[in-house]
């Protein structure tokens, strides 16, 4: 039976993720596919992609699309817009998951590393709102979700890049959600997850010298993708943080903030790094690397 959805003008959602891959991206897309959505995803990984569209197709999507996308280039994400239009004749939902990251003291992080952590985590997520914004104000509505994270609002070490791209991402939420308020159909939401048990540490660039781990706070993946499907039944914009950690560490950073900073690095290498030595890393960072990116 096909589910109606009043955004989508009488037909099934068009949903839009970037990221779709692996860990929350693939999340998102597996429950609006539980809601019969018809889906557009992307990811560097076509292989990785086709896997997921099956898994999507079987949990019910009414009909999957996939593309192989760098979100760091503009080019490529309007590409995914052009040909998901061209397949479904219009967007509802896009939401943006893609994301990279590389462990190490700042200095000791290569400057290739650290332009390509920042190009893909806040110019890509700029290159997929420019190009679903562009969409959904020429057609009067839809929900622009985009993934942030604690660390784009409480920086801590050891992650210069990310923390760098994620604050960045929070400010674009808060900037493009105030140039948006005269058009009430199109929304802008922030989802902002602390510690998320995906692949994304394990396929990290490493130039710490101890290999990552999942902190033991974290959340699973359909936790924070739930949270996106949530979003978007908003009436108007929102903002969500996803982990208990989250807001106590927000309030420390702000009000506390020489303390905050006494403990950040003693708590991220507890947390973040095991005892175990490895030696440097490039991990996905390259567009070379085989294997999926580690999607967020």
């Amino acid at each position: 039976m096909t589910q109606i959805d009043p955004l989508a003008g009488g037909t099934t959602q068009v949903v839009l993720i970037t990221g779709a891959s692996s860990g929350i991206g693939k999340e998102t897309a597996l429950l609006f596919a539980g809601r019969h959505a018809r889906l557009s995803l992307g990811s560097r990984s076509e292989a990785a992609l086709e896997l997921v569209a099956d898994e999507c197709r079987r949990a019910g999507a009414t009909d999957v699309v996939v593309m192989s996308v760098d979100i760091a280039e503009a080019v490529q994400v309007q590409k995914l817009f052009d040909a998901t239009l061209a397949r479904f004749g219009h967007v509802d939902v896009v939401a943006q998951c893609a994301a990279l990251t590389a462990f190490g003291r700042f200095g000791d992080l290569p400057i290739e590393v650290f332009d390509t952590v920042v190009r893909t985590n806040l110019i890509g997520a700029a290159n997929v709102a420019r190009s679903a914004l562009a969409h959904f104000q020429e057609r009067g509505r839809g929900h622009l979700v985009l993934l942030g994270s604690l660390l784009g609002q409480a920086a801590m070490p050891y992650q210069s890049a990310y923390v760098v791209s994620k604050f960045g991402v929070h400010g674009m939420v808060r900037a493009l959600r105030q140039e948006q308020s005269h058009l009430p159909g199109v929304k802008v939401h922030g989802v902002y997850p602390g510690p998320v048990d995906t692949p994304m540490s394990g396929n990290a660039g490493n130039y710490f010298g101890h290999t990552a781990q999942v902190p033991p706070t974290a959340v699973g993946p359909v936790t924070v993708a739930a949270a996106i499907v949530r979003a978007t039944t908003r009436a108007r914009s929102t903002e969500r943080h996803v982990g208990w950690l989250n807001r106590p560490m927000v309030v420390a950073y702000r009000l506390i903030p020489s303390i905050f900073d006494n403990f950040a690095g003693r708590l991220t290498r507890a947390l973040v790094f095991t005892r175990q030595a490895t030696g440097i890393t490039e991990g996905n960072i390259s567009k070379s690397t085989a294997g999926p990116p580690a999607h967020r």
